[in-house]
């Protein structure tokens, strides 16, 4: 066995010269929190009846990888915080760096960075795993400007695309999670809907658009929204919040999927970059559900007489968990040291991420537990798994299954309707 998770084996009675290796692709539905990668076949049957083929799409693989990019901004929000704390206060002088300074070509701040290489890592640790002769990536498009801006566009302006209406029902249907904004009713069709009516100078602009079902729209009419939600104010308050939201997705896409898709040329294999329309065109036809990892099993092109016959029953969570952090304290709400961290990581041949079994025989953690553990000098560690965080189990009953490598791994199974081959 090569590693646990993901299940890799090594052959060893076999040179890969002598061997017939059909070749595998693989497919990318990249995301601004999650990307979903699909290892995919095409594979062709004989029909009984008649002299045709039917080609079936199988997927081997599916796992979703879910980004840090939103810690990493975090942290380094408060790192620039602590530093102009510090530097206001005179304790610890440090020349400011001014926003005019130059950057190199293709310069992304760190919270971006990491969609772009943990995705390419992913890809790089699969070519390594299986045969793949060539990459699918749905290279997803969102005019931030024309989603904004809502007005008819002109001239030039409208050369760079004729999806806008279809990019603002996309968009809104992620970022009210495809409900109704007044009854939260889902499941069912939803229209397209004026938070401030046109009638009363509301505007197409997006911060003004949202989702209902026909009932609530029907009934809603040219009320403001004030009126229509008066006796429910934490839900008028959560509708104007939400509607202001930043389009910080949209545009972390657009920043990104260029940068991806230079990166991946880099394996020496077809890059083909699809629309995100198309895969869900594909999606839609095949009856499958909007998830990450069928949303990249359905990138790319599904000609006639091909269907996807073949679903995975389990989906591998990633997690990206980073690999600790080089600060040697941990600070209070004010920026100064409150504690000092230890310098050794391993203890009793354990580092904090490593995937552990632990068999307890009696006590209140009896039972087997699988997860990444969290060591102590003490001896005594703590091990976070599918079903939560278990604390306090000795070291000797630990049993080292990988080590850290900056992930977290659990797995969820996909619908049983969809998962039988087809």
């Amino acid at each position: 066995m090569a590693r646990q998770t993901p299940f890799v084996i090594r052959l060893k009675d076999r040179d890969a010269e002598k061997s017939e290796v059909e070749g595998v692709a693989v497919r990318i539905d990249p995301g601004s929190r999650e990307t979903g990668i699909a290892i995919t076949a095409d594979i062709a049957y004989p029909l009984t009846a008649t002299p045709d083929v039917i080609v079936s799409r199988r997927g081997l693989y599916s796992l979703e990888l879910r980004h840090r990019g939103s810690q990493i901004r975090d942290k380094m929000h408060l790192r620039a915080a602590y530093r102009h704390r510090r530097r206001s206060r005179k304790t610890r002088y440090r020349a400011p760096r001014y926003s005019n300074r130059q950057r190199p070509e293709g310069w992304l701040p760190p919270s971006l960075k990491h969609r772009v290489d943990t995705t390419y890592s992913w890809v790089r640790r699969l070519q390594k795993w299986a045969p793949v002769t060539e990459i699918h990536i749905e290279r997803t498009s969102f005019d931030v400007h024309a989603l904004s801006a809502g007005v008819p566009l002109q001239g030039i302006e409208y050369q760079q695309g004729t999806l806008q209406g279809y990019e603002v029902r996309q968009y809104l249907l992620e970022h009210w999670r495809r409900r109704c904004a007044y009854c939260g009713a889902s499941g069912v069709a939803l229209q397209i809907e004026h938070i401030r009516p046109r009638s009363r100078g509301g505007s197409d602009r997006l911060s003004n658009l949202t989702l209902a079902c026909e009932p609530c729209n029907l009934a809603k009419g040219s009320f403001p929204v004030e009126v229509f939600l008066k006796g429910e104010p934490r839900r008028l308050a959560r509708i104007l919040g939400q509607a202001k939201a930043p389009l910080r997705d949209a545009a972390v896409m657009n920043a990104t999927r260029w940068t991806l898709w230079r990166r991946l040329q880099e394996f020496g294999v077809p890059v083909h970059s699809w629309s995100g329309g198309r895969t869900k065109y594909n999606r839609s036809r095949h009856g499958l559900p909007k998830t990450h990892s069928l949303d990249a099993l359905a990138v790319g092109d599904v000609p006639d007489g091909t269907v996807i016959g073949g679903i995975p029953t389990t989906v591998l969570l990633v997690s990206c968990t980073g690999r600790g952090t080089h600060a040697r304290t941990r600070t209070d709400k004010h920026g100064f040291p409150r504690l000092k961290l230890p310098r050794t990581k391993q203890f009793f041949g354990y580092a904090t991420g490593d995937l552990v079994t632990a068999t307890v025989p009696t006590g209140k953690n009896a039972g087997t537990h699988v997860g990444r553990v969290a060591v102590r000098s003490s001896g005594r560690f703590n091990i976070r798994g599918a079903h939560g965080l278990v604390q306090g189990i000795h070291h000797r009953h630990v049993r080292l299954l990988q080590r850290a490598d900056g992930y977290g791994y659990a797995r969820r199974a996909e619908d049983p309707q969809i998962s039988a081959p087809r």
